[in-house]
């Protein structure tokens, strides 16, 4: 769970702070000036920039976001205002008379992350270190490999230029509900009422775009997706873009793990530095899976201590897996195979299963009808 992050370096501001979060039992990031805050500053719910810090915040150009506050124990408004908008504050907070705006905004704060520890499923994001990688391939079989057990699992197709999840799943013409749907609605949604429209089968449900209504996914209906399926499901998993959008990003935020996919091959590794680099401003879950075969003879170790991730485990070559794809079979299905037996590892690590019965199939068979 990303934390409020202050910008300040001024020990009596620090000390307001910190003692009006710790009251809330909130835990703060701070950082002592620009430099330091820009790793978090895309992903924290909050900022507060303390007046004597947002000089040097402006001049370093951080990266435009909402819910930034300005904080001082000033009370010369006409300089606090100029320094709001040179940082792109939404409000200015003064100690003491705006103390009780900042406790307000720090409460619901420490409510949100109350909600979000509570009894909520798993998001795992999936991410291609370039294209053709097979992240939508292995997004799809953690979905299936959970539902194989009895988990209830949801597909989040967040990759619009993509083919499809559905399509990956065999299930394109399964009815329900696809994201333009989705995008529609406002407001809060039931996670039954959600879930129960989209296109499922057993325990597995699958939200994904609509090949006849190409367009960008916004930021509101993926927030309403992740949250109605954290809500109503054991597992969601995210199939993202490696060009992040804000739907994208507020994915990577809410994910407990961010796996990025790499075949063993000299150009995929070098794109997916570039997509680390793209990702490691809104997650430090990151971890890394590589995909056989090595034509090169590139080594797993060498891949992963040269992008500097975690490995999360590596997929070896499965001839017979493209084939079953184009006859409609969703992807680990059978619970066999190396694909199949990744997403186990990868489930268990996350503390789902503990691998009895993992494996077993539930028989989600072929959207298309499997060939003799």
């Amino acid at each position: 769970m990303h934390r409020p992050l202050l910008v300040s370096d001024d020990p009596a501001l620090l000390e307001e702070v910190v003692d009006l979060a710790a009251e809330l039992a909130l835990d703060l990031d701070i950082a002592s000036g620009p430099d330091a805050a820009r790793h978090r500053y895309p992903s924290a719910p909050l900022v507060l920039i303390g007046d004597e810090a947002a000089p040097a915040c402006a001049r370093a150009r951080l990266p435009e976001r909402r819910g930034v506050l300005l904080v001082s124990r000033s009370q010369g408004m006409d300089r606090l205002a100029a320094l709001a908008e040179a940082v792109g504050a939404d409000h200015i907070v003064r100690f003491p008379d705006g103390v009780g705006y900042l406790v307000r905004r720090l409460v619901r704060l420490s409510s949100d992350a109350a909600v979000a520890t509570a009894a909520r499923g798993r998001v795992l994001a999936v991410v291609g270190g370039r294209g053709g990688a097979g992240a939508t391939v292995l997004a799809a079989g953690l979905a299936v490999t959970a539902g194989n057990v009895g988990l209830r699992s949801l597909l989040v197709d967040a990759d619009p230029l993509g083919g499809g999840a559905d399509l990956v799943l065999g299930w394109e013409d399964v009815a329900g509900l696809r994201w333009p749907a989705l995008s529609a609605t406002s407001g809060a949604v039931h996670p039954p009422t959600l879930v129960g429209a989209l296109p499922s089968r057993g325990d597995v449900a699958v939200l994904s775009c609509d090949r006849n209504a190409p367009g960008g996914l916004p930021h509101e209906a993926m927030a309403t997706a992740l949250d109605a399926g954290s809500r109503g499901r054991d597992l969601v998993v995210a199939d993202l873009p490696r060009r992040l959008d804000d739907a994208a990003v507020l994915a990577l935020r809410a994910a407990d793990r961010v796996l990025l996919v790499v075949p063993a091959e000299l150009r995929a590794c070098v794109a997916a530095a570039r997509v680390a680099a793209t990702l490691t401003p809104h997650t430090d879950a990151l971890h890394l899976v590589v995909r056989g075969p090595a034509p090169g003879r590139l080594r797993t170790r060498h891949i992963a201590r040269s992008l500097g991730l975690p490995l999360a485990g590596t997929l070896r070559a499965e001839p017979g897996l493209p084939r079953r794809l184009e006859h409609g079979e969703p992807p680990a299905a059978g619970g066999r195979g190396p694909l199949a037996g990744l997403c186990r590892r990868i489930l268990e690590d996350v503390g789902l299963g503990s691998g009895d019965g993992l494996g077993k199939g539930d028989g989600l068979g072929s959207g298309r009808g499997a060939a003799a």
